[in-house]
């Protein structure tokens, strides 16, 4: 009966149409009823149902924390981050070998696939990582970001996160963009203030601020509150090129030639900064054993002086005796011979999601990012900003923050931490670190050192 009845129906409007087109209705086909047109269509279940809604991009990303307290300042800001970036969730993940180790693990998960999407890699590894593909070159990304501008960042980080090698340009228009840099920072002398002032020695900061901080005086400071027990030592520093570096530096040699095309580790002041750093060890007996790491010691309340830079903040700041810092003392060049610190966000060159990762990048390095997390204590703001440094002073302890800052200044003339574009920092480095802990050690000596290691060390360069 239903269907004879819709039949009657639909033939009646047929004829209809027909009618109506012959009195000169307008040229309009009129549509076909069908059985479909006559019932009204139940809502189907697709219809009823919402999309749903897209799934969070997954976003992994890596940091080489110096300590527990560093990796619970980054944990903070993952999960800060997490709930700011609209579709993304972010898992962080601490690095967990220190050292050249760190960098080897990613080159190794990025081979096999397994990488975050987004890593910080120390300055010096920058070069290395870009010439064998390992990161992304964000050039378009940041071109296509209206907010983002090199010149807002120091200018040495950048003009290395901006090299492009096939050109030998660097800036803004070069066309490259391996990362966004993280932070900065200066080496200081962490102090541990019960200890000098048992032993009755000059306080390293005024020392400083009367301009006396120097070698002699240092040397002075470590050797009386070593006398304080044999368990007690001077002053300590971690087993890597940063502590030793200082000391070649400040004797007005370094690492390399200007240009950093050469070794110039057997110059007479590198070698007269690297003999000074051997008695330390060799002569006077006043720092912790060459290669143990002295931060566990310090924090224990047995070193007097310990060279760090402000990423060890966060964990000094959990010591129960009184501390500060004061800048290194300056040596016979008349500066302290310090390192402008650096290292930057990169992306993995086979992330499957560069503009999430990029968009990281930018979140980890905006102003109030790099806030919270010098308000923590870990670094020094990397955006160049009178109201950042300004802002950094308010984040003690340490009272002598300034001793950081001095480190950075202008006249302090720091060496800018940088990769080898003319060679490889990592063979380098390799050829490098092995020979000095020898020299410290008391396995070599300064002269021989001298008579072998730059034939060694040329081998990296590009001839």
């Amino acid at each position: 009966m239903k269907k004879n009845f819709l039949f009657k129906v639909i033939s009646v409007l047929v004829i209809a149409s027909f009618a109506l087109a012959a009195c000169g209705s307008p040229a309009t086909e009129a549509p076909v009823a069908t059985e479909a047109a006559m019932t009204e269509a139940p809502a189907t279940e697709a219809a009823m149902t919402e999309a749903p809604a897209m799934e969070d991009v997954a976003i992994r990303w890596r940091t080489r924390p110096d300590n527990q307290e560093e990796i619970d300042v980054y944990s903070q800001i993952s999960t800060d981050l997490d709930g700011e970036l609209d579709g993304i969730t972010l898992t962080y993940e601490p690095g967990g070998s220190e050292g050249a180790n760190y960098q080897d693990q990613l080159k190794a998960e990025i081979a096999a696939g397994t990488a975050p999407d987004v890593f910080w890699i120390p300055g010096t590894d920058v070069a290395d990582f870009a010439t064998r593909g390992l990161i992304l070159n964000a050039a378009d990304l940041a071109a296509a970001t209206p907010d983002f501008s090199v010149d807002d960042f120091y200018a040495g980080p950048m003009f290395h996160l901006t090299y492009n090698p096939e050109t030998g340009a660097a800036g803004a228009d070069s066309g490259a963009v391996w990362g966004i840099p993280r932070d900065v920072s200066t080496f200081a002398l962490y102090l541990n203030m019960d200890l000098i002032n048992e032993a009755g020695a000059p306080d390293p900061r005024e020392l400083a601020a009367n301009g006396e901080w120097t070698w002699d005086a240092f040397l002075d400071v470590a050797q009386k509150t070593r006398a304080l027990g044999s368990d007690i030592y001077g002053y300590g520093a971690s087993a890597w090129w940063g502590p030793y570096g200082v000391w070649l530096n400040a004797s007005g040699g370094g690492f390399f030639t200007e240009d950093r095309s050469a070794c110039a580790l057997n110059t007479p002041e590198s070698l007269a900064g690297l003999d000074f750093q051997r008695s330390l060890y060799q002569d006077y007996d006043v720092a912790t054993p060459y290669g143990e790491d002295p931060e566990p010691t310090f924090r224990a309340g047995k070193v007097a002086m310990f060279q760090n830079g402000r990423w060890a903040t966060p964990g000094v700041r959990t010591v129960d005796f009184e501390w500060d810092v004061v800048q290194l003392p300056d040596g016979p060049s008349g500066t302290a011979g310090n390192w402008l610190f650096w290292g930057a966000y990169a992306i993995n060159a086979n992330t499957e999601h560069p503009e999430e990762a990029w968009a990281l990048a930018q979140a980890l390095t905006t102003a109030q990012t790099q806030g919270k997390i010098s308000a923590l204590g870990a670094n020094i703001p990397s955006r160049v900003s009178q109201e950042a440094l300004d802002s950094f002073l308010t984040f003690t302890p340490p009272a002598n923050n300034q001793a950081f800052l001095n480190g950075i200044a202008a006249d302090a003339n720091p060496t800018a931490e940088g990769p080898l574009w003319a060679g490889s920092w990592p063979e380098f480095d390799k050829v490098m670190g092995p020979a000095i802990q020898g020299v410290l050690t008391g396995a070599t000596t300064v002269e021989d050192f001298g008579t072998t290691i730059c034939d060694e060390a040329n081998k990296v360069f590009t001839q």
